[in-house]
């Protein structure tokens, strides 16, 4: 099983990024790591109760129990192509967070994607990628 150490390394290399062009570049890449989620797990429409609230780019979350029982692998559907910023929190969170414990990750602190996106993020935008790390978090503590 995963212990937390990739999120907290991806967080603190984005912490240590003051040029907002670097962080931007950074995100771009990042979202290009982001996969919808597969057929075998959904397909449109997705319901509505997997919807992320207030999210710009209309997110669904995924969550589907691990071997272990322990934790969850997350799959993520953004359906505005334009929605750079979830696909890269989705990529993110499938990365750093799939496999860990569900323990461990309900209590992280979702301030983190201010550290993530900069100080200049916009209030909607935040509270949607905020929305996503909650709702992964709820899904965890009931996990």
């Amino acid at each position: 099983m995963k212990d937390l150490n990739d999120f907290h390394s991806l967080v603190e290399d984005f912490a240590s990024i003051d040029d907002q062009g670097q962080r931007a570049d950074l995100l771009i890449e990042l979202s290009e790591d982001y996969i919808e989620v597969p057929d075998s797990i959904a397909s449109r429409p997705y319901p509505d109760s997997l919807k992320v609230p207030g999210c710009e780019s209309d997110v669904y979350l995924f969550a589907v129990p691990e071997t272990s029982g322990n934790s969850f692998k997350y799959h993520f559907a953004v359906d505005n192509p334009q929605g750079i910023s979830a696909m890269a929190m989705a990529a993110f969170i499938d990365q750093t967070l799939s496999g860990v414990e569900n323990s461990l990750v309900k209590d992280i602190d979702s301030e983190f994607v201010h550290t993530l996106f900069g100080k200049q993020l916009s209030m909607g935008k935040g509270q949607g990628l905020t929305n996503m790390i909650m709702m992964v978090k709820s899904l965890a503590s009931k996990g």
